[in-house]
């Protein structure tokens, strides 16, 4: 089987290796389809510290099970799954715990990717959106994307979202944000105050991964308000103004999820979504690539031009 590895940064190479063995309690997935995670982007780029080369990555995966472990009772070969797996999706066989599998029902296994679907699922479960809350989203990518998708399945009374991306704003107002905002040449924190009856937002959401993020986050947020940190911050230490949020009150939601049963949780719930209608990815999948042009997925996933919201490598 084909399998992508990275020896060095900035370079896949395509290996030949054995058929995946599989333990008891494990299927064997055919890939259909899998993520680019915004998580991969600084191992790929040699930029986080901690990584170690040969390093196998990919674990937004879906895909139809070919063979079942001896003590597998819950899926069956031919199950059409989204699985979540610690490494090596990008390839054409992968072995994953059944635990792991659910259900994609009928969906395109291109868009079926249940592992980031968990995380924003859990991110909004933990932020906690009440019913007529004014809600802002800072960052209109595709983490942000979803949260703004799955917000609006709790009935706020506004969503305010911000990003710095002509195209990204538009596809917020297509996702059918209540106003979008440049903030390039806007002022957030007073439109935010000014459709808020100068209270601000009741759950603010960062999905931006950067700096400026952060310091929106607490300039938008009314006190006694959830403050969720959804993006991923690595890199450089990132600084907030403690004396200001400690004032305000706010209730910090850290959403990034370790624990195993949390994000199965998630993607449980996310993929009922998924194959009950009630939110869909195939609009935010934009960017598709083969197995040997891994390379460029990783740098559309980076460069993000024109359009761009999520690849996926197709084996």
């Amino acid at each position: 089987m084909r399998l992508a590895v990275l020896p060095e940064p900035s370079r896949f190479e395509l290996i030949d290796e054995p058929e995946p063995k599989i333990a008891p309690d494990e299927v064997l997935l055919r890939v259909a389809a899998c993520g680019v995670c915004t998580s991969e982007l600084d191992m790929y780029r040699g930029l986080a510290g901690h990584a170690t080369y040969p390093w196998y990555p990919g674990h937004e995966v879906s895909g139809v099970v070919e063979r079942i472990g001896e003590d597998v009772e819950t899926r069956a070969v031919g199950d059409r799954v989204a699985a979540w797996v610690t490494t090596r999706g990008y390839g054409e066989l992968v072995a994953a715990r059944a635990e792991h599998c659910f259900p994609a029902g009928d969906l395109p296994l291109e868009v079926a990717l249940g592992e980031p679907l968990a995380c924003a699922v859990n991110a909004v479960e933990l932020a906690d959106p009440a019913l007529g809350d004014d809600v802002v989203v800072i960052g209109a990518g595709f983490m942000g994307n979803l949260v703004q998708k799955l917000v609006a399945l709790r009935g706020p009374r506004r969503v305010i979202v911000a990003d710095t991306r002509t195209d990204a704003l538009e596809r917020a107002s297509a996702l059918g944000a209540t106003r979008t905002v440049d903030v390039t040449r806007e002022d957030l924190p007073a439109i935010v105050r000014e459709m808020t009856d100068g209270r601000g937002a009741d759950v603010s959401f960062e999905a931006t991964g950067i700096q400026a993020g952060l310091d929106a986050l607490g300039a938008v947020t009314r006190m006694s308000g959830t403050v969720a940190i959804v993006g991923y911050h690595q890199g450089a230490p990132r600084t907030i103004d403690l004396a200001h949020w400690n004032w305000m009150a706010f209730r910090v939601a850290n959403a990034h999820f370790r624990e195993v049963a949390t994000i199965l949780r998630g993607m449980r719930t996310g993929m009922r979504l998924l194959t009950s209608g009630r939110i869909r990815l195939d609009d935010l999948v934009t960017h598709r690539f083969r197995l040997d042009a891994i390379d460029e997925a990783f740098h559309a996933a980076i460069d993000k031009p024109p359009g761009f919201v999520k690849a996926t490598v197709i084996p």
